[in-house]
């Protein structure tokens, strides 16, 4: 194709529908609120579905039946509209299991100098372009993961620890590159401050019940969005695609409601 001019489009700001990652401890619902987007089908790496009724492969246990599923969707007439992958920190084994089957490697570390993650990257990317491709097929992708606290060494600041994607660092790299909205999921906690006698203090957190997500990036968590978000929305999916303004995602605007308040939650 020649490039000239002619050739120049303009980008929508939300084209298609979003690819979200959401991290976060055990239990606090990020398997919710993939079970209430629009239309979900699971891929399940892990038991993280119990009390939840929702559509799902059988448990995933290989590299080859992800890619099946993945191929499966792709290619298949069906009517799911959200891709949930429960969860990635499972999935990683799964990735690396391969590698060291292709390269018959005792372990992802035998070949050394961080060769055996280099090979589970391109296999990352292999699933990554699959998800893409379920996405350009009009559905929404949700990747689940737990959140693990690293220390972070920040070029211009002394270090200090943050909660990010419980992944390898060049996996993590990958997913968070490719996502278009990373929500760190938490509980809220209100802080109160007791008088201990002397005139002393003391700070407690309290729990408030609410379930929050996180999708602009702080010095205590990984998060971001492309879609001009505010800080802190509720984890719901609902709260989710409407604070992205989605003028442009009616395919995926057809949500069912919320979650009704004892409806189990799940991580």
């Amino acid at each position: 194709m020649a490039i000239s001019l002619q050739s120049i489009a303009r980008t929508t700001r939300a084209s298609a529908p979003p690819r979200v990652v959401v991290h976060g401890p055990h239990g606090v619902g990020k398997s919710t609120l993939g079970a209430n987007a629009y239309n979900p089908i699971f891929l399940p790496f892990e038991d993280g579905l119990s009390g939840i009724e929702t559509n799902a492969f059988p448990l995933l246990t290989s590299y080859a039946d992800t890619i099946a599923a993945l191929d499966t969707l792709a290619r298949e007439s069906h009517e799911f509209g959200t891709a949930v992958l429960d969860s990635a920190d499972w999935m990683e084994p799964i990735v690396w299991a391969e590698a060291c089957r292709v390269n018959t490697w005792a372990s992802i570390e035998a070949p050394g100098f961080g060769k055996g993650y280099v090979e589970a990257n391109r296999l990352w990317r292999v699933l990554l372009d699959k998800l893409d491709a379920l996405r350009a097929r009009g559905m929404a992708v949700i990747v689940i993961a737990h959140s693990q606290i690293k220390r972070f060494e920040a070029p211009d600041s002394e270090a200090y620890e943050r909660y990010e994607i419980k992944l390898q660092r060049g996996a993590a790299a990958l997913v968070q590159e490719w996502a278009d909205v990373i929500g760190f999921a938490n509980f809220e906690t209100a802080i109160k401050k007791e008088n201990t006698g002397m005139s002393g203090q003391r700070a407690r957190g309290i729990a408030t019940g609410r379930r929050l997500m996180h999708v602009v990036e702080k010095p205590a968590y990984v998060a971001k969005n492309r879609y001009g978000m505010p800080d802190t929305i509720p984890l719901d999916w609902n709260a989710l695609v409407a604070a992205m303004q989605p003028t442009a995602l009616a395919a995926v605007a057809q949500l069912p409601e919320s979650a009704p308040a004892d409806q189990p939650v799940a991580a």
